[in-house]
């Protein structure tokens, strides 16, 4: 009997020994493929960047504006362009092609949908386009989720200028006005036109909007020789591209459209403070306010490899930053209050979930009649 125990236990200690050694055996096998999956992923990360720095290594990455030449989105551009290759391995060149229409989007739309999803086309063109998108317009041949957002460099302050020669000298007198001004747009999705037609559904202001211009460089051309009292855009273009007529007098801001003045516009009224309802409010809020913080967007074609949209995403953002380009920001009166492509994209989304009565009223006041 002794024996047969002495004979069970060695079988158990065997057993269990084996199974020791078994267990061993798997977790080293484990960890010798966790190890092998590490190296090689670090391979072919270093693989995939010295592949980014041949890919744009004597390359030329186009930023296409959605503008004529001359306003505050064709001159944020050309200042970007004059840095951010610095920032790109293989340094690159970086050039502006102005592709005026439909308030930027033709622009967008060809981004989108023709442009070469490799790296070197960057879409810059008004924001308030995503709005439009999200409110059902049609014409939008794009989907704003799915662009490889890289940043704005500002968030936009959207104000109206007007001239002295419209007779008007403050925002109270026009609001009490008996006749419209006129006020120059360039087409639905511009500020131009949908803050301009927000403010007129939610205060009664008396305005008559003149679209149809190519960029805020010719509605400006056209405030100054007397064919519109003013225009809407941001206060970040309105000092670069304006400041000869703001600093002589000949034009002044008469409204911010924004929930908090401008640190340079302190005595300039805010549009949200004469709405009388909720309603009026939060039209204001989702129609004017919160697209100025998308205003400017910098973005990919879908579909462009991740390892190009990680490495311009972090030059954008190194050149908002760069000493240099603030230096040359600041020369040309451009403000910088930038955001990363990740916090445009989170934005973007939120467009998305509008609630159904405001999303169906500013349907009414801002998508076009077809």
């Amino acid at each position: 009997m002794s024996n047969e125990s002495d004979l069970l236990d060695q079988f158990m200690f065997r057993s269990l020994l084996a199974r020791r050694v078994t267990v061993r055996f798997v977790a080293l096998r484990r960890l010798w493929a966790r190890t092998l999956v590490l190296s090689i992923f670090a391979l072919c990360s270093s693989s995939a960047a010295a592949a980014d720095d041949s890919f744009f290594k004597g390359k030329t990455i186009r930023i296409v504006v959605g503008f004529s030449p001359g306003g505050g989105y064709d001159v944020y551009a050309r200042v970007i362009a004059r840095h951010m290759g610095k920032f790109i391995p293989g340094n690159p060149a970086i050039i502006v092609e102005n592709m005026a229409g439909a308030a930027s989007l033709i622009s967008a739309n060809h981004v989108y949908k023709v442009a070469k999803p490799d790296g070197l086309t960057i879409g810059h063109f008004i924001g308030g386009l995503f709005l439009q998108q999200a409110l059902g317009r049609h014409g939008v041949e794009f989907d704003a989720r799915k662009f490889e957002h890289l940043g704005v460099p500002v968030q936009d302050t959207y104000s109206i200028g007007l001239t002295r020669a419209s007779g008007v000298s403050s925002f109270d007198q026009w609001l009490n006005a008996k006749t419209p001004l006129k006020i120059g747009g360039t087409a639905p999705g511009s500020s131009t036109d949908d803050v301009p037609h927000v403010l007129q559904a939610a205060l009664g202001l008396p305005l008559q909007l003149v679209s149809g211009y190519k960029g805020t460089a010719d509605i400006r051309i056209a405030a100054e020789s007397g064919e519109v009292a003013g225009f809407c855009t941001g206060w970040e273009s309105f000092k670069s591209t304006w400041r000869k007529s703001l600093d002589s007098g000949d034009a002044f801001i008469a409204l911010q459209a924004v929930p908090k003045p401008h640190a340079e516009l302190l005595k300039v009224p805010l549009a949200i403070n004469y709405a009388k309802t909720d309603e009026a409010k939060k039209l204001i809020k989702v129609g004017a306010h919160d697209p100025g913080t998308l205003a400017r967007p910098f973005v990919l074609p879908p579909g462009t490899p991740k390892d190009r949209v990680l490495t311009l995403r972090k030059a954008f953002a190194e050149t908002m930053n760069a000493p240099e380009f603030l230096a040359d920001a600041k020369k040309g009166n451009l403000d910088i209050n930038p955001l990363t492509g990740e916090e445009v994209a989170r934005t973007v989304e939120n467009l998305f979930k509008i609630e159904a009565p405001i999303a169906a009223k500013l349907r009414q006041i801002l998508l076009p009649k077809v």
